[in-house]
């Protein structure tokens, strides 16, 4: 439409050439104030867009600002009991402003340390009173691989309750250890001991690095502030595919275990009928104590020695191994 009226505008002049018009109200004074009106519009809602996204993003800083210290604790207590919400964006973000002067850090600090150490003890509480059930539990809801459990039970092994503190810096482990160390006995104080230096430290070393880099993550916010709602966008399409291709591994996972899988009646129907099968124990130490029952005429097997101890293990007859 505004084309149509520059048009009219160059055309007006020659039609009415030689006239004029009365009092200054032609149609060229007209037209040329509708042009006006057009462009100003458009021009107008292009600004209004760009300051909406400054808006929005300003409100959002803003909020973060006001309630930092609480949003840290919510972020690592749902990192910290299962929830894929990753708690380290929150620890980075939570030194850089505090390295402006725009959050009390100690205060943070120490809500992130009562943060981790409530989900730590809810996850021993329940490893002490349900046992391996905890595990297969935290089979269901992980994102990351199975073998997840079976690494913190070897670092369990090797290091004992000092695994607390190793685990919280290796993602998908730091939430299965708690509830080992309540399987294995450890009693509650020492574990709220070792649990409560392990969060500090794990906080802290990612706090202190966002608080080093305080002038760089300002400059990337400020950045962000920028892009508006696409930025935002980008980043939630990023998680959304990092869970959903995690989700997809972990469902051919367990179907490649289902093909071969073995039913516990289908076993037992096998024993009775004295069919000839030979049945493999694979289960860690941490397993046989949480549970020190196993198949009468199973052969105790660690899985770390299998490669050295196979010779054990006939060749002449279907072999059937269990892990848990």
């Amino acid at each position: 439409m505004a084309r149509d009226l520059e048009r009219a505008a160059r055309d007006v002049p020659r039609a009415a050439r030689g006239h004029r018009a009365a009092s200054g109200r032609g149609a060229v004074p007209r037209v040329r104030r509708a042009l006006r009106v057009l462009r100003g519009a458009r021009r107008g809602r292009q600004a209004r867009r760009r300051p909406f996204q400054r808006d929005a993003m300003s409100h959002f800083v803003d909020f973060v600002i006001r309630h930092g210290e609480a949003l840290v604790f919510v972020y690592v207590f749902a990192d910290q009991i299962g929830v894929p919400l990753p708690a380290v964006p929150a620890l980075l973000a939570m030194g850089a402003l505090a390295a402006v002067g725009k959050l009390n850090f100690a205060l943070a600090l120490g809500l992130s340390v009562v943060a981790s150490l409530l989900a730590d003890t809810i996850w021993y509480t329940l490893g002490r009173t349900r046992g391996s059930r905890v595990l297969r539990l935290l089979c269901k809801i992980s994102l990351e691989p199975d073998s997840c459990v079976r690494r913190t039970e070897e670092i369990f092994l090797r290091y004992g309750v000092r695994s607390l503190v190793i685990a919280k810096f290796i993602p998908g482990l730091s939430t299965v250890a708690p509830p080992l160390a309540g399987m294995v006995g450890v009693g509650l104080p020492r574990f709220a001991v070792y649990s409560a230096l392990a969060a500090l430290l794990w906080a802290g070393t990612w706090g202190g690095l966002g608080y080093l880099a305080g002038d760089a993550l300002q400059r990337v916010t400020v950045e962000s502030g920028r892009l508006g709602t696409r930025l935002a966008t980008l980043v939630a399409t990023a998680v959304v595919i990092y869970i959903v291709v995690k989700w997809v591994q972990r469902r051919r996972f367990l179907h490649s275990l289902r093909i071969a899988r073995v039913s516990q009646e289908e076993l037992k129907h096998d024993l009775d009928a004295g069919t000839a099968v030979f049945v493999v124990d694979l289960r860690s130490e941490l397993d046989v104590a949480a549970f020190p029952f196993a198949i009468p005429g199973a052969l105790r097997i660690a899985a770390e020695e299998l490669e050295r101890r196979h010779q054990d293990i006939p060749r002449d007859r279907d072999v059937i191994v269990y892990c848990s």
